[in-house]
């Protein structure tokens, strides 16, 4: 009578057992058939990207193609953000030149946003009239393409502009993160900038050799980098969390935003810089 009680114990167990497996293979696969479209779209644009970005390579860039490369980035992204939260979107994605996130709100360019720079590291003359402010992801295409033209509008404006950044890694980038606090951990040795460049000019990349290969053309001490990297951990993590609460306040929507003192702006190259920083500087 025991063994039989067992038995029926053991039997219950099993149908028990069988019908939560049943359950999750069809959750499973009723996953599966939802992701399948993305992942087919995931592949159709990936190539498409490609074979874009070969033609840039084989004879320039021509603006309509980068326009091509940009909007078709931004579905991908879109597509990942998606892919990673089951099919059901994304609050992140990359913002590209000229386009907004579906079902964004639209953007107000005449509101003047509150932006404190608190403990961000400032690149040109602290006393500049002029801030630039841009919200950044390092493992973002748009981000690396759009950043270096900073550097011109600083050289264009000579002790009258200064550039900060804020940090936005997006969720489906998984170097964004780690990348923001390797350049926190080179502000110790007053290489913010420097690695900022380094990192977008390599994808972000924080693989061991890559960061040896950063800390050796910047000169700096590896070992030391290493360390604060990863022993100050919480405060890297707090300051990217200020950034990001910052960009809520802001209404930033995608990457790369940047704002002229407070102020939105679509500027992506040297001359509408200088349009909207001569509006400011004029007498």
């Amino acid at each position: 009578m025991k063994d039989n009680n067992i038995l029926v114990v053991v039997l219950v167990t099993l149908v028990i057992l069988l019908g939560g497996l049943s359950l999750i293979l069809g959750v499973n696969n009723s996953i599966s058939s939802q992701m399948a479209p993305l992942s087919r779209q995931l592949t159709e644009l990936t190539s498409i990207v490609r074979d874009i970005q070969s033609k840039e390579n084989a004879r320039g860039n021509s603006d309509l193609e980068t326009t091509q490369l940009m909007i078709l980035n931004q579905r991908i992204a879109s597509l990942e953000a998606r892919a990673a939260n089951n099919g059901n979107g994304g609050n992140f994605g990359q913002q590209p030149f000229g386009q907004q996130r579906p079902n964004a709100p639209s953007e107000d360019y005449n509101k003047v946003y509150p932006i404190d720079i608190g403990t961000s590291p400032i690149l040109g003359n602290p006393n500049a009239p002029v801030t630039i402010t841009e919200f950044s992801d390092f493992q973002c295409p748009f981000c690396a393409r759009f950043h270096p033209i900073l550097h011109d509008v600083l050289s264009a404006y000579p002790g009258k502009v200064k550039v900060v950044i804020k940090n936005y890694p997006l969720p489906f980038h998984p170097n964004a993160r780690p990348a923001a606090k390797l350049a926190m951990a080179a502000n110790l040795q007053g290489k913010y900038y420097e690695m900022v460049d380094q990192l977008m000019q390599n994808g972000g990349s924080v693989d061991e050799d890559k960061i040896k290969g950063y800390a050796k053309t910047l000169n700096i001490n590896y070992n030391k980098l290493m360390d604060d990297y990863k022993n100050k951990d919480a405060q890297w993590e707090k300051i990217i969390a200020d950034d990001q609460a910052l960009a809520a306040q802001v209404g930033v929507q995608g990457t790369p935003t940047f704002l002229i003192n407070g102020r939105k702006t679509m500027a992506r190259d040297l001359n509408t810089y200088k349009t909207e920083i001569d509006k400011i500087l004029k007498p």
